[in-house]
């Protein structure tokens, strides 16, 4: 079974300062038609949040249209950049997400379970994972113990040294360690929200953050550190699961930056 992941595509509308400076949409129109060429094709795409850039209703349409023309399913939860409400009546039609409420869920994909998590905090930059949310993935992740499990979300679960985006990162990390850590079936937890690829140990398993299909955050671990975006290649992330070898990640760059003679 082959996952794919994006994150962090941050779409606006053509007249915004983001699309101006960032070019976020033509660079997401590329992922997909990356995605679309792989060999062999993901059986499905994980979407770690930061979908559009103000959470506005026009720019969720314009992000439908954009990965209209993948052919696998695709499945999305929030980051701290959308609106949870625009972001479930614009994708609400998919079936996964719920009516209400928070905007977790899970999906049966072939041999891995699939966890959704929504850290969303409105009008924070910051994540949440508070009781309630926390006993839903106890309760989900005690109806499979034996099913190998991935976990997906935008904020990652512990801190990375590049202090700006750890001043933003996850409350109740530590409590979500805890529940983790009683299910050992969890393979992964997978998240944005870094604009980098960064790994962990993290609670008996490994968190992952991947890189954006647009902008990536300058690497700066100086005290106290700025935040910054450099035109560095834009990537997904490759998740190849099977039952001899378990989970392997790949990071795929989106164009083509071979040096040329």
């Amino acid at each position: 079974m082959l996952l794919a992941q994006i994150s962090d595509l941050h779409i606006s509308t053509p007249d915004s300062d983001v699309e101006r400076t960032s070019d976020s949409s033509p660079f997401l129109e590329r992922a997909v038609q990356h995605l679309c060429r792989l060999e062999p094709r993901p059986d499905a795409v994980l979407i770690t949040g930061d979908l559009v850039h103000d959470g506005h209703p026009e720019e969720y349409v314009r992000l439908a249209a954009l990965l209209k023309p993948l052919p696998m399913p695709w499945f999305v939860i929030p980051g701290n950049h959308d609106d949870r409400e625009h972001l479930r009546a614009a994708f609400g039609h998919l079936g996964y997400l719920p009516a209400k409420g928070f905007l977790h869920y899970v999906v049966e994909q072939g041999p891995l379970r699939l966890i959704g998590l929504d850290t969303h905090v409105p009008g924070k930059p910051g994540g949440l994972l508070c009781g309630e949310r926390l006993a839903w993935l106890d309760a989900r992740l005690a109806e499979a113990p034996k099913q190998p499990t991935l976990v997906f979300m935008h904020h990652p679960p512990f801190l990375t040294g590049v202090r700006v985006m750890d001043g933003m990162g996850l409350e109740g990390a530590g409590a979500l360690a805890e529940v983790i850590g009683r299910h050992p079936q969890v393979e992964r937890v997978l998240c944005g929200h870094l604009h980098r690829p960064i790994v962990k140990r993290f609670a008996g398993t490994v968190a992952s953050t991947c890189p954006s299909t647009m902008l990536q955050l300058v690497l700066d671990l100086k005290v106290p550190g700025g935040l910054s975006m450099v035109r560095e290649p834009p990537a997904c992330q490759l998740h190849l699961w099977s039952e001899s070898s378990g989970l392997v990640t790949h990071t795929s760059y989106i164009d083509d930056f071979r040096s040329r003679a």
